[in-house]
């Protein structure tokens, strides 16, 4: 009985071990080598270190802002009125400096945790302060740490000028006891061989209108790099005082329910039911679907994950029919 005890109790602790290790599961390529999880791209360093999400504004008075080049996954996404806020996601590489930071809305904070990410934002709608009150996710909140963790840049007003440095980011998880060696959760990969035969219609722009000229989106693809650029309202997306251009390889444009809330124009966006999309890789375009998975947007066809370009992702949320409505391509 005693033999058959021990038997028992090896066997499960075997499969509890096996079931901990594809929590995060360690990415490598065809090659064999270690990969980052979020871009696909060979890691030159251990490729554990938790990801760090920010709230960064994107109103006209932000721009250019500082950090966006090196972000991994950027989520952009309607706030109040027509004015859109970016998700910026880092994991591979970090810029010195993110933002200006801005505040947080309930589907943003969904998303950070996708990606067991450290949330950094600086205010909140009500709904938001809920779920950042109830130690939903780990978070560093401007409204704390205004003047400390949190810089006001004096060559902009606020509520545009909240700024953090990378080293404040991780003094300040530091001072809170964050676990800041959390692998990220991984998404598909093309290998080498794939990225020469990527599916699709041929176009090398794509124009989201979001009903505002000064948040219009165009993305053009360039042959040289193999990337797309980004403009908002015509204007380059670069990182400031360093002019370091955003580079995208993988753009996906999804469609979800957005609904008005508030007299304030707040927003509650349906980022969980899964719908249509546009996946833009290599100039080619491939009408697909989407799927949240733990609060992460993948994209899917016939129920199958798409593979990704190794590289950046920019991910553009629009209004249901806003495929057919709001995206012009070319």
């Amino acid at each position: 009985m005693l033999k058959k005890l021990c038997t028992f109790m090896i066997i499960f602790i075997v499969l509890l071990a096996g079931c901990k290790a594809d929590d995060n599961p360690e990415s490598v390529n065809e090659k064999g080598n270690t990969v980052y999880p979020l871009t696909g791209l060979e890691a030159d360093k251990e490729a554990d270190h938790r990801a760090i999400a920010v709230m960064v504004n994107n109103h006209p008075a932000a721009r250019p802002q500082s950090g966006l080049s090196k972000a991994d996954i950027v989520y952009e996404i309607l706030a109040e009125s027509n004015i859109t806020r970016f998700l910026a996601v880092y994991q591979s590489e970090f810029p010195d400096t993110f933002g200006p930071v801005r505040s947080a809305r309930d589907y943003y904070i969904r998303l950070a945790k996708g990606y067991d990410s450290l949330f950094v934002f600086h205010g909140w709608s009500p709904e938001a302060k809920k779920m950042i009150e109830s130690d939903y996710i780990d978070n560093l909140n401007g409204l704390k740490y205004d003047g400390t963790l949190f810089e006001r840049a004096s060559f902009r007003e606020a509520p545009h000028n909240s700024y953090i440095t990378y080293d404040h980011v991780m003094e300040g998880a530091k001072e809170k006891g964050y676990d800041m060696d959390i692998g990220a959760p991984a998404y598909t990969f093309m290998t080498e061989d794939e990225e020469n035969e990527v599916e699709g219609d041929s176009y090398s722009k794509a124009f989201i209108s979001y009903s505002s000229e000064s948040f219009d989106v165009t993305y053009e693809y360039d042959e040289g790099s193999e990337t797309y650029a980004r403009y908002t309202a015509g204007v380059r997306t670069e990182d400031y005082g360093t002019n370091d251009p955003v580079e995208i390889d993988n753009i996906l444009i999804i469609e979800a329910e957005h609904e008005v809330i508030d007299k304030k124009g707040r927003r509650d966006i349906d980022l969980e039911s899964g719908g249509d999309a546009y996946l833009l890789q290599k100039g080619k375009l491939l009408k697909i679907q989407w799927e949240s998975n733990d609060n992460r947007i993948v994209p899917v066809l016939d129920g199958k994950e798409v593979k990704l370009v190794p590289g950046k992702t920019w991910i553009n949320v629009i209004p249901t029919s806003g495929l057919t409505q709001s995206v012009t391509l070319e």
